[in-house]
């Protein structure tokens, strides 16, 4: 293939025909992790192996972090870059997160509400858990960041195209300061293209890239997603696409550029919407919580709230109509089968919600117990945490922070069997490892320190 390496090949998957494309996303990633992590640790005691390929040695037991002895220097701000290396710090990294001097990170300032006894954001706290916050002016500390990047495998940044190699610090300048250095670029719209200059934020790249088009309710405006959607895929992608180059880094030694943008996730994530498109010319709409392709899939208000739910066979919706003591329903000829329930939406939306109406979320869910097709309640937020489930597989983790006291934080979703995934230490206050990382990984002394802070080149 031209010379082309590709980083999983030789790697097999597994797929079960019944997963979803999410779930099989994720479980290759997961297994990915660990995989490339128990490769390199095996491989470093075999004799094929002539270069060790991580910036510190790693060790070999079990229940080890996947990512240990990996360091990483991170140059983003917001959300994308952030959770990536969040990501990355969740599995082990070592992650160094340079801040300008005496501001920080722009999500620092993003509240209210603020943490106690802090001028942080809570905001801030979401993506910037294990990391170590080194605060450096890129301007005039350039050679700082050179040296860092000598004793790092991976660098992340997320600037507009252009703007850090203005700054001597582009990808081009440092593969030669550091040939290994896997450089990751997070952008708006990419290092190509009309829109490659623009300043690129989730909402826009919804906008553009058609997520809000689909959004919303059937008969009313575009609406955004809750949450920064855009963004944390953007994120998962990029932190997806290091692994992926430091495996390949594994069998060459060299590092490479990765480019990753918010438009390009967000489009790959239109996936059978796009399809649609492009192979049936079929422009998409709105639907709501609703399906287009298979009914009852969408959710329903009830005496006291909402109720989501799911008939994705025509045995599972058989099976609502016995628990809504409807049996009846699933013989009617407008409603035996899928295709006849898309064809009859309507009718059959205005007579479920008649009946879903007659009971409160929590009547609903305990009647629906036992039942085969999913369901589900929509939650508020104190709803969420205090869902007897959510409770039960400790999402919610509790740590100390050192000005705030304690924390509640939400922690990593993947778990593994022989690894660690976990949360080590709090989002970091502004500059509180500089002397640490500055003078334990560069061995800079009392009087370069105290130049560099006179020069305010670091705080």
């Amino acid at each position: 293939m031209h010379g082309r390496v590709w980083p999983t090949r030789g790697v097999e998957w597994f797929f079960c025909p019944c997963e979803s494309v999410t779930t099989q996303h994720n479980r290759m990633v997961s297994g990915f992790v660990v995989g490339l992590c128990s490769r390199f640790r095996t491989a470093a005691h075999g004799k094929r192996v002539r270069r060790r390929c991580f910036s510190t040695r790693t060790g070999t037991d079990g229940g080890q972090f996947p990512l240990e002895g990996i360091k990483v220097l991170d140059l983003t701000r917001i959300v994308a870059g952030p959770y990536c290396t969040m990501v990355l710090g969740d599995l082990g990294a070592e992650v160094y997160k340079i801040e300008r001097p005496f501001v920080g990170d722009e999500s620092r300032k993003w509240g209210p509400p603020f943490l106690r006894n802090s001028s942080d954001s809570v905001y801030f706290m979401a993506a910037n858990r294990n990391k170590k916050s080194v605060c450096v002016n890129l301007k005039t500390g350039r050679e700082v960041i050179y040296e860092l990047a000598r004793k790092c495998d991976v660098l992340v940044e997320n600037y507009v195209p252009g703007k850090l190699d203005e700054l001597g610090l582009g990808y081009e300048t440092l593969r030669t300061i550091a040939p290994s250095l896997i450089y990751c670029s997070i952008t708006g719209f990419g290092s190509v293209g009309p829109y490659r200059s623009k300043p690129g934020y989730d909402v826009i790249a919804s906008s553009i890239g058609g997520l809000l088009h689909i959004t919303g309710s059937e008969d009313g405006p575009p609406a955004k997603v809750g949450i920064a959607i855009t963004d944390i895929a953007t994120g998962l992608y990029a932190h997806g696409a290091i692994l992926a180059a430091l495996l390949q880094r594994y069998r060459t030694g060299r590092g490479q550029k990765i480019d990753v943008n918010l438009l390009s996730t967000q489009v790959a994530c239109l996936i059978n919407v796009a399809s649609n498109y492009l192979n049936a010319n079929k422009e998409a709409k709105r639907w709501g919580t609703a399906h287009e392709s298979i009914v009852p899939y969408e959710a329903f208000q009830t005496r006291t709230g909402y109720i989501t739910l799911g008939c994705g066979s025509d045995a599972q919706f058989v099976d609502l109509c016995r628990l809504l003591g409807m049996k009846e329903l699933a013989q009617d000829v407008r409603f035996a089968n899928n295709r006849a329930r898309v064809e009859h939406r309507r009718e059959l939306i205005e007579l479920l919600s008649n009946i879903l109406r007659g009971k409160s979320s929590a009547e609903w869910m305990e009647l629906f117990e036992t039942a085969s097709f999913p369901v589900g309640p929509i939650n508020s937020m104190k709803e969420v945490f205090d869902d007897r489930h959510v409770k039960a597989i400790g999402m919610v983790k509790t740590i100390q922070h050192p000005t705030a006291g304690e924390v509640k934080l939400v922690g990593p979703p993947v778990v593994y069997s022989e690894a660690k995934n976990e949360i080590a230490s709090v989002p970091p206050l502004l500059g509180q490892h500089t002397d640490e990382v500055l003078r334990g990984l560069l061995g800079y002394g009392d009087e370069q320190m105290k130049h560099l802070r006179e020069s305010k080149i670091i705080q």
